[in-house]
């Protein structure tokens, strides 16, 4: 049975390889498949390329059943990717209810250094293997390319270049806890939260408060608030010394970036819509925050700017869950 998916992808691949390559539907006609071992590769993954998250690519390649059979496929990064880079040992096809199916053709990938490798162990003609680039921190604002191939047992080499795919200078932080009173204090430039014997020794990289106050005839309810803002503002909390940096928050509605919700809208913020900001004329107070609202942030210092999405808040708790992408300005 695999014998015969095998043979039957090959002449389908190669046939799709080459329609993906025609531009024009007029005067059409059915391509015939090449004689030889043949590649393609698309880009599955979307948005920013961010630190710590995986740039996913399918390459695909086929050789004709009388020509030989696959022998081995790799990929060479040129910025060697991070712990957890793969070239997957499966190949994928769709069955007839849309669900991808991985075949195993091969021994699971080795890596050393840039160059990450596959050796099939099957009679293949035809496979389709994931590769999945960890995003290493010696990525960050750079450029990365990628040089896929392939091999055959009669000798040829086949490959097909990636790229270059630019990476971006932001940071990210998902799922950070917040719980009013012990839990509330927000450091941008530590991308974490403190309780207030924590926050006292990190004075100086305290950005915001998070509170949560149910106050009759005013809508306060989940709120971040600059530790500089007026009192009104932070009733009941008692800042620890030295906790006084006036940071700009601005509220945003309906402003799910994927990274961050992980829901199912198509929106990125990248690093030019953190370059492109201007806050200047916003409070430093942002009440009201509901379930997938935002706020965008500026540090007193001007060093960072931030996008802080909730992911989830709880009246009952008095808690919250938060992500941020984060920005450095100098």
């Amino acid at each position: 049975m695999p014998g015969k998916y095998f043979q039957y992808t090959s002449l389908l691949l190669s046939g799709l390889l080459l329609m993906a390559a025609c531009t024009k539907n007029k005067d059409y006609a059915i391509p015939t498949p090449k004689n030889e071992l043949q590649n393609d590769c698309i880009k599955r993954s979307l948005g920013p390329n961010v630190i710590g998250l995986n740039i996913e690519f399918a390459y695909a390649m086929a050789i004709p059943a009388a020509k030989g059979k696959l022998v081995s496929a790799q990929v060479e990064a040129s910025i060697a990717g991070a712990a957890g880079t793969y070239l997957e040992n499966n190949s994928y096809y769709t069955d007839g209810g849309g669900i991808d199916v991985g075949v195993p053709i091969g021994d699971p990938s080795t890596t050393k250094e840039n160059l990450t490798t596959v050796a099939f162990t099957k009679d293949t003609n035809a496979a389709t293997l994931r590769y999945y680039y960890k995003i290493p921190e010696e990525a960050r604002g750079k450029s990365v390319t990628f040089t896929f191939s392939a091999k055959s047992s009669n000798g040829e080499t086949i490959t097909y270049a990636m790229g270059p795919y630019e990476v971006a200078k932001m940071d990210m932080q998902l799922d950070l806890n917040l719980t009013d009173g012990k839990a509330f204090y927000i450091s941008i430039a530590d991308m974490a939260v403190y309780n207030a014997q924590d926050a006292a020794t990190h004075a100086d990289q305290i950005d915001l408060v998070y509170l949560y106050r149910s106050i009759p005839n005013i809508t306060f309810n989940h709120s971040l608030v600059s530790p500089a803002a007026d009192p009104e503002y932070l009733p009941g909390v008692v800042l620890p010394p030295n906790v006084n940096r006036d940071t700009k928050i601005s509220k945003v509605w309906n402003l799910r970036d994927f990274h961050l919700a992980r829901l199912q809208y198509g929106i990125y913020i990248d690093d030019l819509d953190f370059e492109k900001l201007n806050i200047s004329d916003a409070p430093d107070f942002a009440i009201n925050l509901k379930s997938e609202a935002g706020a965008w942030v500026e540090t007193a210092d001007g060093k960072y700017r931030a996008y802080i999405y909730m992911n989830k808040v709880d009246n009952a708790k008095k808690s919250a869950v938060m992500s941020m992408k984060r920005y450095t300005l100098k």
